[in-house]
């Protein structure tokens, strides 16, 4: 028993300290773990966005207006999609088509355009969803594909597989965040969301060693960029019955803030 207790609390050290990878939101469950634990839970986006400049963009000869129709798989697509033709003096045809991967980006685009039905089409998270509307429509229509550098080979191979011709256009680029004012601030828990976040801090930081940090980690190719750098996933998530991350903090918290 003794040596059962003493390899528990070596796993759930106390917790003064949590970094997250993300950008500070103005609610959030995390802020109901700092009071209920007496922590202090700060937030640094580990990656950000960059527009490819309107120069730029020109140089790879692909005109917006010669598209009649616009596959969006993110907020930050309709952002420099809609950036670039303004940019570029290009007027958006009320006419134009738009194929959202989700609602909740069929929802953003109505900050920049009249929502009207029949030219939106809205998928529920995979861009097969919407198969029927792509049928109804691609030989009528010249699709064009906003991405990043990371680009969606997802949405790529299935286009392609479904016989759909498309333009793929760079118009903005993931890239990592400068977190040298952090090189002499240790934290005991540090959280990641995506292998983009792993990549970041070995690109700011190429002797990180993870000593006593514990590393808490969403989703299955964050996992694998972990496990790849050879570091200790202390704090998993999803995990069966806690499908959060501030789930699995809470309750690794449980243990080791008693």
């Amino acid at each position: 028993m003794p040596a059962q207790s003493s390899a528990k609390k070596e796993k759930y050290k106390r917790v003064k300290t949590i970094l997250v990878s993300q950008p500070k939101p103005e609610r959030s469950p995390y802020y109901n773990l700092e009071q209920k634990f007496g922590i202090k839970v700060d937030f640094r986006p580990f990656i950000h966005v960059e527009p490819v400049s309107e120069k730029e963009f020109r140089k790879t000869r692909i005109r917006p207006d010669a598209y009649t129709a616009v596959i969006l798989t993110s907020k930050n697509a309709i952002e420099n999609y809609f950036r670039l033709c303004e940019e570029m003096r290009i007027k958006v045809s009320p006419d134009m088509k738009y194929f959202c991967l989700t609602e909740a980006i069929a929802n953003y685009l109505q900050k920049f355009i009249v929502y009207r039905k029949r030219k939106v089409f809205v998928g529920k998270r995979h861009i097969s969803d919407l198969e029927s509307a792509f049928k109804k429509h691609k030989d009528k229509e010249k699709f064009l594909l906003p991405m990043s550098n990371l680009g969606k080979k997802d949405v790529c191979d299935w286009l392609k597989s479904s016989g759909i011709e498309f333009q793929d256009a760079m118009m903005y680029r993931t890239v990592s965040s400068d977190l040298s004012d952090l090189a002499d601030i240790t934290y005991d828990v540090l959280v990641f969301f995506s292998p983009l976040g792993i990549k970041s801090l070995y690109e700011n930081f190429p002797d990180f060693k993870q000593n006593e940090t514990r590393m808490a980690v969403y989703g299955t190719s964050t996992k694998k960029a972990v496990e790849a750098r050879g570091l200790t996933i202390n704090i998993p998530a999803p995990e069966p019955g806690i499908p959060s991350m501030t789930m699995a903090l809470e309750k690794y918290l449980q243990e080791s803030n008693k």
